[in-house]
């Protein structure tokens, strides 16, 4: 069993300051904040609510008695997988109808489209939760509780900062100029204001840097809480992508997070297939940060039961369920030509289903166009069965950040131009993954190749399905533009470039209506 905080004895759904008017987002109310935070042990129960609002849409097993109406009914990662890899070459999907994601796949989606609204309220419900937690954690509320108690709280305190963060930079990432609000703001009728891009990513540094002193070192940290090494990913991220959000270059800025990120001690898991296993919670050399997945105590349908379910196919003659841990087949989506085409022989990353697929995607949805991908299953390190899929969704966690990803950002960043680090160093943890990858040197590169577009596709072969395709895209200003042409890309077989307002999503019509702050730019 996952040594974990989300085995929840007490978990609440807190009275909560909505960021819109629309009632139908708000969170069901059913116990009061004065009850929930009266004794020091909920404190803990209640931050693992937090936690699992990533992975769960309500209270009871599955989603029961929800915590969000909405448009699909999905998780917070299902949305964030979808709207991160669906319009990419990255993801086929197979029910463009019926799971509505045919405006996503084609980047023609508008202010209307439910998949957009709905990460935009799971993104704000997640956030709201951390609101609440803070109002309620401050010294003066926690003075009455014992010294041990009072410390706990301080690192769950900043810990609620760290997810709130990560909320708010997935909301950047996303929308760009977004509603603000914290736990400093009144409970109840309040309408946010519109913070501009570089608004969110000053508060987003002042915030990270901030939580520091009080997030626990890796080492003393316990499995599925967010470390200093998450706050320093997180950082990196933030510096890598400066460009786009705000037109500033903080290359070096990246490398400073990153180094902070490896010197807490991680290393590389030597199976790269381990790390998408259901005993990946084993995996805490490499992982940073994972949001825990389990088929008893947090039973999701979306996160990595969407991703591994999803996967397989369910008319295939050739593929079969239980290969990979899954008692029901989907169907739901396979990869386009394009990444497959990036791999060498003998490149261990190159998880592909093939036999009776063809590679190319000549109609989108045929599930016999396009290979399946094999990265995820739900089998334990002895090849079994972790859970029954039917019943209880995946046991496998989601590693939102691992130890290869910030390698790849140090690299990026001194290729482009970063100091603090070296081409020998960004060349020398280059050739560890794919040493990882292809089992010994043969798949080393030179300085010479080492260039910003050989970074791009390895970040594709190391992260495919992990969410980062989207961002990746738009950093090297190839995701709009014709510059990089996939199949289907703009709904056409050869891809064609669109408009450059797809690089950002567009705030919900329902939050235009109900916050007069708000508005997009270019929908």
């Amino acid at each position: 069993m996952k040594k974990i905080l989300y085995t929840l004895l007490f978990a609440s759904t807190l009275t909560l300051s909505s960021c819109t008017g629309d009632l139908d987002q708000m969170p069901h109310k059913e116990t009061t904040s004065a009850s929930v935070y009266a004794e020091a042990a909920n404190y803990k129960s209640t931050l693992g609510k937090i936690y699992t609002s990533f992975v769960t849409t309500g209270q009871e097993k599955g989603g029961g008695n929800s915590d969000l109406s909405s448009n699909n009914g999905q998780d917070y990662m299902r949305c964030y997988f979808n709207l991160q890899e669906c319009g990419t070459d990255e993801l086929a999907s197979t029910w463009l109808e019926g799971d509505k994601v045919g405006d996503l796949t084609y980047l023609s989606w508008d202010a209307n489209d439910p998949w957009v609204s709905d990460m935009y309220y799971r993104i704000y419900y997640t956030i709201s939760l951390c609101n609440e937690f803070l109002r309620n954690a401050g010294d003066e509320q926690i003075s009455g509780f014992s010294e041990q108690e009072q410390s706990d709280i301080r690192h769950y305190r900043a810990e609620a900062r760290f997810v709130r963060a990560l909320a708010y930079y997935h909301a950047l990432d996303f929308f760009r100029n977004i509603p603000f609000v914290t736990e400093a703001d009144p409970v109840g009728a309040f309408t946010p204001p519109r913070y501009t891009a570089a608004q969110i990513f000053q508060f987003l540094e002042t915030e990270l840097t901030g939580i520091d002193a009080d997030l626990l070192p890796r080492a003393d940290c316990e499995y599925g809480r967010a470390s200093k090494g998450a706050a320093y990913t997180l950082l990196a991220k933030l510096y890598l992508n400066a460009k786009v959000y705000v037109n500033e270059e903080r290359y070096t800025d990246c490398i400073t997070y990153c180094q902070k990120a490896i010197n807490e001690g991680y290393s590389l898991e030597p199976d790269y297939k381990k790390l998408f296993n259901a005993d990946n919670d084993k995996r805490t050399n490499e992982i940073i940060f994972p949001l825990p997945v389990d088929a008893i105590h947090t039973v999701s349908w979306g996160s990595t039961t969407y991703i591994i379910c999803g996967a397989v196919s369910n008319t295939s003659d050739y593929q079969k369920a239980d290969t990979y841990g899954v008692k029901s087949a989907w169907g739901m989506f396979r990869v386009r030509g394009e990444i497959p085409a990036l791999f060498g022989d003998n490149d261990g990353r190159a998880l592909f289903f093939t036999e009776g697929q063809t590679q190319t995607v000549d109609v989108i949805d045929n599930q016999a166009n396009g290979y399946f991908v094999e990265k995820w299953t739900n089998l334990t390190d002895n090849g079994e069965t972790a859970s029954n899929t039917v019943d209880g969704g995946v046991n496998t966690d989601y590693p939102m950040f691992r130890l290869a990803d910030v390698y790849l950002m140090l690299a990026e960043s001194v290729v482009r131009g970063g100091s603090g680090s070296s081409r020998a160093t960004a060349l020398g943890y280059i050739n560890e993954l794919r040493q990882r990858a292809f089992g010994n040197d043969s798949g080393n590169i030179q300085d010479g190749e080492m260039t910003p577009d050989f970074i791009l596709d390895e970040r594709a072969r190391e992260l495919y399905w992990e969410g980062t395709r989207r961002t990746d895209l738009i950093r090297y200003d190839r995701f709009t533009t014709g510059s990089y042409l996939w199949q289907w890309k703009g709904g056409v077989k050869d891809g064609a470039a669109v408009d450059s307002k797809y690089n950002i999503y567009p705030i919900p019509t329902t939050d235009l209506t109900a916050n007069p702050n708000l508005y997009n730019e270019n929908y």
